[in-house]
């Protein structure tokens, strides 16, 4: 078996663009991937197609080979953009050897360790902006029993926060830990917003709401400030969604920076990185959580990390998606009590359709997190993406 083709496809969804790649054989097998770069999305399809010369002719079951040579060539090692592009492209190939074999690629990681993960949901907030707003939108996050839910309260505050703007965050993480009462986990998102005195301000104040952690925060490129903030407040910390493969997280496992780890399996090489990674924080009991916004071969991907790591603490999803969602993919997606059902398919689990991807062409989008419409992260259209069923008679 060899590979003919490699093809890459930017779909818009609103809030960004999805990557998708392509890798076809002579055999007919075919694998996706995903490489979603936010706000660098063409520069990231410029990448995957560069590594051409690696894949054409090549056989696609040779993973490790491909990875380690792509990694060796390249003179500007690690970054975004190139792990990216690897993580895209490595996916594929797991998609296709789990098809040759007929198995789930979870199968050639080691095997189930669990059925299904909890949840925390991402984006449920939308559009909202004072702490009524969030309140009420909260009320859906209890009634549909997630496991915990994640937001940003402070607005487009950037290093420093202003006293109003501190208590109004403050007051919005209390009505919202209200709304959803003893039973839903709250995760603060810094977005990486804050330098150090202020986060240590927030992380202190963050200490009467019982949360889950606080995320990011400070800049994703100072681990030793990030270890600082840690050892002055009493809350645990997440991060690590801007760190790109092993060799980026070996000081902030050194440093021992947070709680939890949130690499992304479409930036950090895809999933073996992510396998060694979770090897990694399972050897220092740090509880692995990826980060996982982006689009559906993201999710079907980490799912197969999900069923194997055994340190995979809780899964991150968006609440809701756009509509175009269901064509462009046949995704088989079941919340089953607050959390996501492993499936069994073959590969990775899921399949595109080119021609709709083609429908929903590149949109030029930008960072929202210091402009003030941070919360317009879904259009009034956006549709769940799965299906919800409750066996112990706590929903609807």
């Amino acid at each position: 078996m060899k590979i003919t083709e490699v093809k890459t496809f930017v779909c818009n969804a609103f809030r960004t663009n999805f990557v998708f790649v392509k890798i076809e054989t002579d055999s007919g097998l075919y694998g996706w991937g995903e490489a979603t770069l936010e706000y660098k999305e063409n520069t990231v399809v410029a990448a995957i197609h560069d590594l051409e010369r690696y894949l054409v002719g090549s056989d696609p079951q040779n993973i490790g080979a491909f990875i380690h040579d792509c990694y060796r060539d390249a003179y500007w090692r690690g970054g975004p953009v190139l792990m990216s592009a690897l993580a895209g492209v490595e996916i594929a190939l797991w998609d296709i050897k789990g098809k040759a074999l007929g198995v789930p690629v979870y199968q050639l990681l080691g095997g189930k360790v669990r059925d299904s993960i909890p949840i925390y949901v991402n984006g449920w907030f939308a559009p909202a902006k004072t702490p009524d707003e969030f309140a009420e939108k909260a009320k859906s996050v209890r009634d549909r029993k997630f496991w915990g839910c994640k937001w940003d309260p402070f607005g487009k505050s950037w290093q420093q926060i202003s006293k109003k703007d501190f208590a109004t965050a403050m007051e919005c993480v209390s009505r919202v830990a209200e709304t959803v009462g003893k039973d839903v986990q709250l995760l603060i998102e810094g977005h990486g917003r804050f330098d150090i005195p202020t986060a240590v301000k927030i992380g202190k104040a963050l200490e009467d709401f019982d949360i889950y952690w606080f995320e990011e925060p400070i800049p994703p490129d100072d681990l030793n400030g990030l270890r600082e903030v840690k050892e002055r407040v009493r809350v645990s910390l997440a991060a690590g969604e801007r760190l790109y493969n092993r060799y980026e997280y070996r000081k902030f496992f050194d440093l021992n920076c947070t709680d939890y780890i949130q690499p992304d399996i479409s930036h950090a090489g895809g999933i073996l990185e992510m396998r060694f990674l979770g090897a990694e924080s399972e050897a220092r009991h740090i509880g692995f959580c990826p980060h996982n916004p982006s689009g559906p071969v993201a999710n079907a991907a980490t799912l197969q990390l999900a069923a194997c790591i055994p340190n995979f603490i809780v899964l991150e999803m968006m609440d809701a998606d756009v509509p175009w969602r269901a064509d462009i993919c046949d995704e088989q997606l079941v919340m089953r009590d607050g959390r996501m059902v492993i499936p069994d398919r073959p590969g990775i689990g899921i399949d595109l359709d080119e021609k709709e991807l083609l429908k929903h062409p590149y949109i030029e989008t930008s960072l929202r997190h210091y402009r003030g419409d941070l919360t317009n992260v879904r259009t009034a259209d956006a549709v769940p993406y799965y299906t919800m069923e409750f066996t112990r008679n706590e929903g609807k």
